[in-house]
């Protein structure tokens, strides 16, 4: 009995060592997998092209940019994750303006390199939105840009500026890598480096970091967003963002009106609204012709209900006027109105908080009214409001 019980024993230690072994085994086998998956994504059996030139990845050096950019992009797979489920949302507007303009499918990469495909996407140097231009230049592309507006966040219309501005840096230095580059640090900067360097070759050229990464950042992106799998990202229909669908209406405005009326008229809320216009910048559509996108299936109707909520919302601006009385200011004018001074603020165009004076009029949303004021004296101040709406 005494030996059974040592034989037990010993039988019981050799199997949790055995299997702490093989833990070990598996956990050490695992970590070189998880290394060699990585070296195998490093691995390009085919040429690799950008606009089809060819990438010359016989060379030491581009092949260690190629790999170091592909390496941080796989570091950051919540990143590429998110490319892949907004690339189906966005790239066929883009790949079908490049197809119609006969131009590279690849450039559509470029957005990605740039923004990740972000309308919000701002840079320290302040470049905005998808493409990523900086004020000037996308204002030499045809965008409005101004405090109420910023078409550098609409995809259609920065899409056609950017597309208009790589075909003028194409013919300017007669490649496509070389164009990229160019749309990163500029032409003029680029022309400098290729005179001073006497190279014409954007992968012999020695430039700032950020230029020197750029193309090869596209190139990974190219290369994940082509062969998911292969990357480890195994994504089906139902986890892509679905293609951006909307309708179109085209309202010629007369006075700000608020983005929240055409919320309403197109059976939404102001969220999607500002979700499909990202370029309309504050809480009102200023005067002049807007085009802007509602949801699919919404213009059916909508002028009508546009029509009859502009006139209720005009109504209630009568009866919404309160003049300025001596010794106050806005804050005070908030507390005795329960609205806060932001509000009163946008709903009058208001820059500073301290710009009021007594005998101004001022648009105030609100139900709850001055104790002190009698029916008749608020509406011996709303028959002739001077105010304009911001």
């Amino acid at each position: 009995m005494k030996y059974l019980y040592q034989l037990i024993r010993l039988i019981l230690i050799v199997t949790i060592i055995t299997n702490a072994v093989i833990t070990a085994e598996a956990q050490t086998g695992w970590q070189q997998s998880t290394g060699q998956w990585l070296m195998e994504a490093l691995k390009f059996k085919e040429p690799l092209a950008f606009c089809n030139e060819p990438v010359p990845l016989n060379e030491t050096d581009v092949k260690e940019r190629l790999e170091r950019e592909l390496l941080v992009s796989l570091s950051n797979s919540d990143d590429v994750i998110l490319w892949l489920k907004r690339a189906n949302r966005y790239f066929p507007h883009i790949e079908k303006v490049l197809k119609d303009s006969s131009l590279p499918d690849d450039l559509k990469y470029i957005v990605i390199a740039e923004s990740h495909l972000k309308s919000s996407a701002t840079s320290g140097k302040g470049a905005a939105g998808f493409w990523q231009f900086i004020e000037s230049t996308g204002s030499r592309y045809g965008m409005t840009i101004n405090k109420d507006t910023d078409e550098r966040r609409n995809l259609f219309t920065s899409t056609q500026a950017a597309i208009a501005f790589l075909k003028e840096l194409y013919t300017l230095f007669g490649s496509w890598t070389l164009a990229a580059a160019a749309y990163n640090m500029g032409e003029d900067g680029l022309r400098t480096e290729m005179l001073m360097q006497k190279v014409n070759n954007y992968y012999h050229l020695y430039l700032n970091q950020e230029t020197q990464r750029y193309v090869f950042k596209i190139l990974a992106a190219k290369l994940i967003i082509s062969n998911p799998e292969k990357y480890g990202f195994h994504l089906n229909e139902d986890d892509l963002y679905k293609p951006v669908q909307f309708d179109r209406v085209e309202i010629d405005v007369n006075q700000p009106v608020p983005l929240y009326i055409i919320a309403q008229a197109a059976n939404t809320y102001f969220k999607e609204i500002k979700d499909l216009n990202p370029h309309v910048k504050n809480y009102y559509l200023t005067i002049g012709k807007h085009n802007l996108f509602i949801p699919k299936g919404a213009a059916s109707g909508f002028s009508g209900r546009y029509e009859n909520l502009l006139k209720q919302w005009n109504n209630e601006k009568v009866k919404s006027v309160y003049t300025v009385k001596k010794g106050e200011n806005l804050s005070s004018i908030a507390k005795r109105f329960n609205v806060s001074v932001k509000a009163i603020m946008n709903w009058n165009g208001i820059s500073s908080a301290k710009s009021i004076s007594s005998g101004d009029k001022l648009f105030i949303f609100s139900d709850t009214k001055p104790k002190e004021e009698s029916n008749n004296a608020v509406k011996d101040e709303t028959e002739n409001p001077v105010l304009q709406l911001p």
